[in-house]
């Protein structure tokens, strides 16, 4: 098959390596790309929210089947053109999509459907929200309504923080995704991302892993994109998997069908393991990213066997992928500054060094090569450090060798503190 992937992050580095595993993937194209897929794909300048343009490089390239990695081409119906044209497609329709698009649709999603969340009130006024905080008892867990790159939640420890908070919301912190916001009440527990993936109507579980979404160690600093993940996660065992599968997912699917608006993709389910079982935090629509590269790194199946089956509703006759039992690392290195101001354009050396470390496989994110032929700095998170190992540690151990050892880049950082669960240290 000739296969278009979308996206130019670690997630779709990550996509495009397993991909071109596959026995059925005949040529693969990537756009935009970066870097590290341009050495396994060919790549074409058109960005991933220019869903015109990716129409166009999809019928002029007679392309058999799409994978869309990020949520901001589904959020703007790049799935329904290319359904409308005929062409195979994994990811979910813009209504679909609403499930990560509009937090305020997924709470109430879930309110009619009694899927276990965190109670919450909507707000469009910031008045009446900042009112609403002052009734209540601190923590607070205030978020965007729309798409923020994963930035858009904030957790105030008092009425005053969260009351700026409201304020730098409604003045535009976000910009347009921040003027609905949700107050939600705080969670307490280990946080866990699961996947699973659906036709419309079948719904297939994959994996459970842990990020780390602050930037600093010990869970300190602001709200990022995403620093590391792991998995396994010891927190997420059988049991939580066939209650997420029974409480959650099931019943998303079987709702989103109901409504008119079959969900086919992957449904990326933020889980919090409270004291009262597993709860739903949030949906997104796509692959996590860094979780899919650690996803991509244990599948020891062939992709295109779960994601074609997806695409053209036949998932009930599709075998559950297969997975490697080892423990796989994801440690980011962001641009210095992330996720403030940073900068572009600084060079890195040493991949190849790394790539040839046990268990180590590089996944490019915010890359390119300058006019020289250098490997640059082309974003805030800019590589991920994969590792595989029989223990939690011994991949932790290869991860951060590579960077200590193998990876020369001055102009980054990353958190020292990937897997701190799994390893029984506090966070």
């Amino acid at each position: 098959m000739n296969v278009l992937l979308i996206g130019s992050g670690g997630r779709e580095h990550a996509l495009a390596w397993k991909l071109d595993q596959s026995p059925s993937v005949t040529e693969l194209t990537c756009a935009p790309g970066n870097a590290g897929i341009a050495e396994i794909a060919a790549t074409v300048e058109i960005a991933a929210d220019d869903v015109i343009g990716l129409l166009g490089l999809v019928q002029r390239m007679e392309i058999d089947f799409v994978v869309v990695g990020p949520e901001v081409p589904l959020a703007l119906g790049l799935v329904d053109l290319l359904q409308d044209q005929g062409i195979a497609v994994f990811g979910p329709t813009q209504a679909a999509a609403q499930l990560e698009s509009s937090k305020a649709f997924t709470k109430d999603f879930c309110k009619r459907y009694n899927i276990p969340t965190a109670d919450y009130q909507v707000f469009t006024d910031k008045d009446e929200a900042i009112a609403y905080i002052h009734q209540g008892t601190a923590p607070f867990v205030i978020k965007a309504d729309g798409l923020a790159a994963g930035k858009g939640v904030v957790i105030p420890e008092s009425k005053f923080e969260a009351e700026d908070e409201i304020k730098e919301f409604f003045s535009g912190k976000f910009g347009d995704a921040g003027q609905r916001i949700i107050i939600e009440e705080f969670m307490t527990g280990q946080e866990a991302s699961f996947f699973a993936i659906s036709d419309g109507k079948t719904a297939m579980p994959l994996i459970a892993a842990q990020d780390h979404k602050r930037a600093l160690d010990g869970d300190k600093g602001p709200n990022t994109g995403g620093m590391g993940a792991y998995s396994p996660a010891p927190i997420f065992d059988q049991k939580a998997l066939e209650t997420v599968m029974e409480k959650i997912i099931q019943p998303t699917v079987y709702g989103m069908n109901k409504d008119g608006n079959p969900f086919v993709g992957v449904l990326f389910a933020g889980i919090m393991m409270t004291k009262d079982g597993p709860k739903l935090i949030e949906y997104n629509a796509r692959f996590g990213d860094p979780e899919c590269q650690v996803m991509m790194r244990r599948m020891s199946s062939d992709i295109m066997e779960i994601l074609v089956p997806a695409a053209t509703g036949k998932l009930d006759k599709a075998a559950l992928p297969a997975w490697y039992d080892e423990t796989v690392v994801n440690v980011v290195l962001a641009a210095n500054g992330y996720p403030g101001k940073y900068k572009k354009g600084t060079i890195i050396k040493g991949l190849d060094k790394a790539n040839e470390m046990d268990g180590v496989q590089v996944f490019h994110a915010g890359t390119k090569l300058n006019d020289k032929g250098n490997l640059v700095s082309n974003g805030g998170r800019v590589l991920n450090v994969t590792a595989s190992g029989d223990t939690v540690k011994e991949a932790v151990d290869r991860a951060y060798l590579a960077i200590n050892d193998a990876i020369d880049w001055k102009d980054g950082f990353c958190r020292r503190d990937i897997a701190h669960h799994a390893l029984g240290k506090p966070s």
